[in-house]
């Protein structure tokens, strides 16, 4: 194993997306990194994220990080994706390996661009899908590989569903599980999908940003159907204020001889059901705990992901949540509009327009 220690480099930007989800803490937490410098516009979180992660320096402009430092590896913290692909490529161009938050953008051409740049210049980019990181989620994997629920009919997902349930659920936080969905039975031939505003058809007007600049949303209640090419098949509903809220987020794996379930990420509950079909008589005592290998907290999947990123730098291979995958789960979200807009199956790839712009053009004619 190499020993190299690695310049880290932290950017995040107050009051637009701030660190995001703590990525910056798997830089503090690997041996293997020395975190030389932080950067973000707004002093007192400088301040603090530079103390936090012992750096030596502290910049108000990540351009100027990233010229004088030449970090080799950056991680990129802001929640809002419209600062994504100008940091990601300026990180690229610096010769920086990438660590970036979620969404990794809110478009598809976006997205191809940093991962043709990353190509270019021979550098990885890892997105912040932490759950698929997490040993459980991992174990999941292995189970489904080994075939301890036969073989894998369906994938049931659902939203977190709290007061963003619907479009913005869906981007936000359905991405995580659309990135699990593809790790686990791969890639997406085509989709169909329903959504709807308030009890109707989605409309034109029902477009608009959400809370948080991550593209155009609409609806306020999705039911999406994708056609794996492993033939399985996949579903994610998510609707606005529903009961239990977040306690609601995770997914079915539905296999021929049992069924797993997954709820609430990497702290939540794992569980695996050995039989075909499930028997009320005895179904509270047939479900069993996924406990072979340890849970860890979601926010740990910052750790995985640093150490993950160093071994795929130095392995040349894509990291277990590439940009690559970033994209992919993206385009899952935006087929489910495309299908909305046209009402016919989707195949992929797609155009890389964003459906909803393209629609409010009157490019669907429509």
């Amino acid at each position: 194993m190499s020993g190299k220690v690695y310049k880290g480099a932290a950017i995040g930007w107050t009051g637009r997306g701030n660190w995001g989800h703590g990525l910056h803490l798997g830089l503090k937490n690997h041996e293997r990194v020395e975190v030389v410098a932080v950067a973000d516009e707004g002093e007192e979180d400088r301040l603090a994220k530079q103390a936090e992660l012992s750096a030596g320096k502290a910049y108000a402009d990540w351009r100027a990080m990233l010229q004088r430092e030449r970090p080799e590896i950056v991680t990129v913290g802001p929640r809002w994706t419209d600062c994504h692909l100008e940091m990601v490529l300026a990180c690229l161009e610096a010769g920086a390996h990438v660590y970036c938050e979620k969404p990794m953008t809110w478009n598809l051409a976006d997205g191809d661009q940093i991962v043709a740049k990353a190509a270019a210049v021979g550098k990885k980019v890892a997105v912040a899908h932490q759950g698929a990181y997490l040993p459980r989620i991992q174990h999941v994997q292995q189970i489904l590989n080994e075939g301890r629920i036969g073989q894998v009919q369906a994938v049931y997902a659902h939203g977190k569903q709290d007061r963003r349930g619907g479009g913005e659920d869906m981007i936000v936080l359905g991405t995580h599980l659309f990135n699990t969905m593809r790790l686990f039975v791969g890639d997406v031939d085509w989709v169909s999908a329903h959504i709807t505003q308030d009890g109707r058809e989605l409309q034109i007007a029902d477009v608009r940003e959400a809370d948080e600049p991550v593209g155009p949303i609409a609806g306020d209640c999705v039911n999406a159907y994708f056609a794996f090419n492993s033939g399985v098949a996949g579903f994610f509903d998510s609707r606005k204020f529903v009961e239990g809220g977040g306690k609601r987020m995770g997914m079915e794996i539905v296999g021929s001889e049992g069924t797993i379930l997954l709820r609430g990420g990497g702290s939540g509950v794992a569980m695996l059901y050995p039989h075909a079909v499930l028997d009320p008589a005895d179904a509270q005592q047939c479900w069993q705990d996924i406990d072979e290998v340890a849970d860890e907290p979601l926010s740990l999947g910052n750790d995985r992901a640093i150490a993950d990123l160093i071994e795929a730098a130095e392995n040349d291979r894509e990291p277990i949540s590439s940009a690559a995958d970033a994209v992919a789960a993206l385009e899952m979200i935006l087929a489910a509009y495309e299908a909305q807009i046209t009402g016919g199956r989707v195949r992929l790839p797609l155009q890389r327009r964003h459906p909803l712009l393209a629609w409010r053009e009157g490019l669907y004619g429509n």
